[in-house]
């Protein structure tokens, strides 16, 4: 289930006084089971991209085809609701939108909105509920009475309880700390691992060299680059003059002078190998 953009292009408010250029002639493909990041500066059209993917927004101009649904400026609402069951999308917050009474109420949601029957739903929810690291027992809790970062893996479990295959993650740990940020990375990675696609917007350019197999650079509504992490991150000259930081294990490297390295250390495990390399000589 490969994803293509053609031409993509999009405006916000046309024809009125608040018009603005979203994104500009984007054209790539993604191919099915890949870790695909998305990066870029502040207003680079990060998330205007990635709201295209579920048909949040739909393309002034151009196609995409995903999901085996092909998606252009005529697709009507009606028509979309097949490709949603395949694509989902995670905000950035995403506990901002649990609404249900209980918690194993609110991940069984969108299983039940798809057409789970109500023992299915409620199966998928108690599975995903523990999947992302909650006890079994809040199930029967109200969402509200738990901490925020319990609250984020509730609303993660909720749009993942359905499987769908291809899911879209818009800085889902943004706020949390490293050890929940580690756990939810690696609760996407297995996700990935299982047969589906994941798409990562994120200002995190360490989670980008250790997760991502591909990458997507945006910048003022483009796409600049679509490649590896390795030729992404291959000429720190160019990171910084679109605004872009490089991997803790990079700048780390650049600062040993007495050391020479066969190819610029982009992970941990890419720099302890290559200084074990330097010391062996």
């Amino acid at each position: 289930m490969s994803i293509k953009f053609e031409k993509v292009g999009y405006t916000y408010s046309p024809d009125s006084p608040l018009e603005k250029l979203g994104l500009q002639d984007v054209s790539f493909e993604l191919q099915d089971g890949s870790f695909t990041a998305i990066v870029g500066h502040t207003g680079s059209g990060k998330s205007t991209l990635m709201q295209h993917f579920n048909a949040l927004l739909k393309p002034t101009v151009g196609q995409i085809e995903i999901a085996d649904t092909l998606i252009t400026p005529e697709t009507t609402n009606k028509q979309l609701k097949n490709l949603r069951r395949h694509v989902s999308l995670v905000f950035q917050f995403p506990e901002a939108q649990l609404f249900e009474n209980t918690v194993l109420d609110d991940i069984a949601f969108g299983p039940k909105n798809f057409g789970y029957s109500e023992e299915k739903a409620k199966e998928s929810a108690q599975f995903w509920l523990t999947r992302v690291g909650l006890p079994s027992e809040i199930g029967e809790r109200s969402p509200f009475e738990l901490s925020g970062g319990q609250m984020r893996r509730v609303a993660i479990a909720g749009v993942m309880a359905y499987e769908p295959d291809i899911l879209c993650l818009d800085e889902p740990a943004a706020g949390l700390d490293p050890r929940a940020r580690q756990q939810m990375m690696n609760l996407f990675v297995d996700y990935q691992k299982e047969g589906h696609t994941v798409i990562l917007v994120t200002h995190n350019m360490d989670d980008v060299v250790n997760y991502a197999d591909d990458v997507l650079v945006m910048e003022n509504g483009r796409l600049i680059k679509h490649d590896s992490p390795a030729e992404v991150f291959q000429n720190p000259e160019w990171l910084r003059q679109h605004y872009l930081e490089e991997p803790k294990a990079s700048l780390f490297a650049s600062q040993l002078h007495n050391f020479s390295f066969t190819k610029q250390p982009l992970t941990k495990s890419d720099l302890i190998k290559e200084l074990e390399q330097n010391i062996k000589g």
